[in-house]
């Protein structure tokens, strides 16, 4: 049984090609790791084509020739290539979808290498009512009776034959093929820089859910990796309203490529450092101020904010929690340690995890955090406290709650058993500690209170708490386990 390969036309070459391959006992198709392609766009069925020939796992071969009618789905897809002046090779005249996937062409597998020769393709035609399988290079063909195996098959075709009729054949189709170049090295040519055309106005009104909400994360490129475990965990749970902030081009690049709705920030600081950007650092207190001043330009833009550091794991979605609590409170993780007393003492809130609504009061405590912010030499999370809860924390309403008297808007700080930090009780140092929190019900783990980017992914990665393999760009799913040593 013959299993359709791809679909591969290719307009310069005059003809459309359709491939096929054969079933072998579950092989899969190839061995290369499929990238997160656009489907049916740019390079899509090429690549698969290419790495299907090359791995050599089936029998492909040319049906081209047999087949002498089909369905096209999804049509739309050949709009560019009709175009009058479309030009593979001229990348402006090209859509983002296609420039993506040729992006991704390049860097995954075999193709931007060791391009597939068509003209060695084994082909399936009738002649003179026998079906052959023809090798045109060579001029040999091969008699086809059914076998129940492709190696039984293949021991069939060792003695060919040359009929006079056969040779007819070859020779008409060896003619017609002659001047054909299929080759799409030139599809190839990603030195352009790869931008989405689309605000981030436009990313908003697509990814906002029906209460005008979406789930903002910032991040560098040194944390792109603990970016992808952050959205295979969303992914996991249905949670599709997020948009990510890349804060340089190379993070920006990567999103778009992993198919993530991203957006870059023109303002964010250039000299981010890769190893050196964690609590305490002054490329950390460059990074957070830029994460408050997205969020209230969100906010102004109508719509609701669930900040949320990469380095937050979930458990499961705590936005119809978050909604509970009203207008004019902005409702934030605290950073407090102690496992008694007071969660809302000076310089304890925590700027990785809050909601904000899109309402004039929180707009206006949000100004105060910014505006304080830029004139502070420390993050962004002294700057919050101080504004909302006042300096020292004179603004405090009881354990949990801080009340901005210009503005009017209520702090509340979240229950720790629900939304712990990474200090509280230690539960990252539990054996135990999905148990533990099943317990407590917790909605999320906040992985800070550690020193170090290295540190901090071992940690997450040691913990079981990881969605993502760097090795195959893919989520990880509940029968894999995680491949620690990769990451570290």
């Amino acid at each position: 049984m013959q299993e359709f390969l791809a679909q591969s036309w290719q307009w310069n070459c005059h003809e459309g090609r359709m491939l096929m391959a054969w079933n072998n006992r579950g092989l899969p198709l190839h061995t290369g790791v499929l990238p997160p392609f656009l489907y049916g766009k740019g390079l899509h069925n090429h690549w698969v084509i290419n790495e299907a020939l090359s791995s050599e796992l089936r029998f492909i071969f040319d049906a081209s020739w047999t087949i002498t009618s089909f369905y096209l789905k999804d049509l739309d897809q050949w709009s560019d290539r009709l175009v009058e002046g479309y030009n593979f090779s001229n990348i402006k005249n090209r859509s983002w979808e296609n420039v993506g996937n040729s992006h991704l062409g390049a860097l995954y597998g075999s193709l931007y290498f060791l391009g597939v020769n068509y003209s060695n393709l084994v082909k399936h035609f009738k002649c003179d009512g026998q079906n052959l399988f023809v090798n045109t290079a060579e001029s040999i063909s091969y008699s086809f009776e059914h076998q129940s195996s492709l190696r039984l098959w293949k021991r069939r075709i060792l003695h060919p034959r040359r009929e006079k009729k056969t040779m007819e054949c070859i020779h008409a189709i060896t003619s017609l093929e002659r001047n054909m170049d299929c080759s799409v090295k030139h599809q190839l040519d990603f030195s352009s820089p790869l931008y989405l055309p689309f605000s981030l106005e436009s990313l908003l009104s697509v990814i906002a859910d029906k209460n005008k909400t979406i789930v903002l994360a910032v991040a560098g490129y040194s944390y792109k990796d603990m970016l992808m475990s952050w959205v295979c965990r969303l992914r996991s749970l249905l949670i599709t309203n997020f948009v990510v902030c890349a804060l340089d081009h190379d993070v920006y690049q990567f999103s778009l490529l992993q198919g993530l709705p991203v957006f870059e920030d023109p303002l964010a600081p250039s000299d981010i450092s890769f190893d050196d950007c964690h609590f305490g650092t002054k490329c950390f207190q460059r990074v957070t101020k830029s994460k408050s001043r997205l969020v209230l330009q969100i906010l102004k833009l109508g719509y609701n904010v669930l900040m949320s550091d990469v380095d937050v794991y979930w458990f499961k979605n705590p936005l119809p929690l978050l909604y509970s609590f009203g207008p004019a409170i902005l409702v934030a993780q605290s950073d407090e340690y102690k496992e008694t007393g007071p969660i809302n003492l000076p310089r304890r809130l925590n700027s990785g995890f809050y909601f904000a609504r899109s309402d004039d009061t929180t707009i206006a405590g949000m100004e105060k955090v910014v505006k304080h912010a830029a004139s502070s030499n420390l993050s962004e999370q002294p700057s919050f406290y101080d504004s909302l809860c006042g300096e020292g924390g004179s603004y405090r309403l009881g354990d949990n709650r801080c009340l901005e008297p210009e503005t009017n808007l209520t702090v509340h700080f979240l229950d720790r058993n629900l939304f712990p930090n990474g200090a509280y009780q230690n539960l990252w140092e539990k054996k135990k500690w999905k148990s533990v929190c099943s317990k407590k019900d917790c909605f999320i783990l906040h992985n800070n209170w550690i020193s170090g980017r290295r540190k901090k992914l071992q940690r997450q990665v040691l913990s079981g708490l990881w969605g993502y393999d760097i090795s195959s760009r893919m989520c990880l799913q509940s029968w894999q386990k995680t491949k620690s040593t990769s990451y570290f």
